[in-house]
């Protein structure tokens, strides 16, 4: 594999990404403390520890680039006819990404609790709201989110889009939406990215 340059994430060092994460102890074994994020993928991917390799990117990737990626998976899984709630939980969460006022992460709450939780576009969508600097249903009271929520409802998202194929093809989607991933790791926008 080619050397990645990882410009969307900024941590020099993949303990720093790491460290509040629960990784499988095989994905622990490859950390090293002068390990960068670049150098940490290649080897999550190599020994196919695709799990870890999500969850990873989730953490490492801004609120908004990693809820761009959560967008992405759960599009590229809709079917022909897809739910009207899981389009709109995509678009509201979309419409955050493109513009990341208070305004368009206060309406992804609704169309995320919409979809019950069943469906990546659900995930993408709660994950947009819990990248603001509210989580309280009272305006009143400002109670924002825990570090890391957003990173939790990311990850959700990829591996519930990976689960929305026959089961063959798991394994496939998830290499497919870490390859989405890591282009976006590298300042890209991940639609380029396809299965292949």
């Amino acid at each position: 594999m080619t050397e990645l340059n990882f410009i969307k994430i900024k941590q020099p060092e993949a303990t720093l990404i790491t460290k509040d994460l629960e990784l499988s102890s095989d994905a622990n074994v490859l950390l090293t403390l002068e390990i960068t994020p670049a150098q940490y993928i290649q080897k999550l991917i190599e020994k196919k520890l695709f799990v870890d390799a999500i969850k990873f990117l989730a953490a490492g990737l801004s609120k908004r680039e990693s809820t761009w990626w959560a967008c992405l998976c759960a599009r590229t899984v809709l079917t022909d006819k897809p739910s009207a709630l899981d389009i709109k939980a995509i678009e509201r969460a979309e419409a955050w990404v493109y513009k990341p006022t208070p305004e368009n992460c206060q309406l992804t709450q609704p169309a995320a609790e919409a979809t019950e939780f069943k469906t990546a576009a659900g995930w993408a969508a709660i994950a947009a709201f819990w990248s603001g600097d509210n989580i309280s249903p009272n305006k009143e009271a400002i109670v924002p989110p825990p570090t890391g929520l957003t990173a939790k409802a990311v990850n959700g998202a990829v591996l519930l889009a990976a689960t929305q194929v026959p089961p063959a093809e798991i394994m496939v989607y998830q290499q497919l939406f870490i390859r989405q991933g890591v282009d976006i790791a590298c300042g890209g926008d991940g639609r380029s990215i396809k299965l292949g």
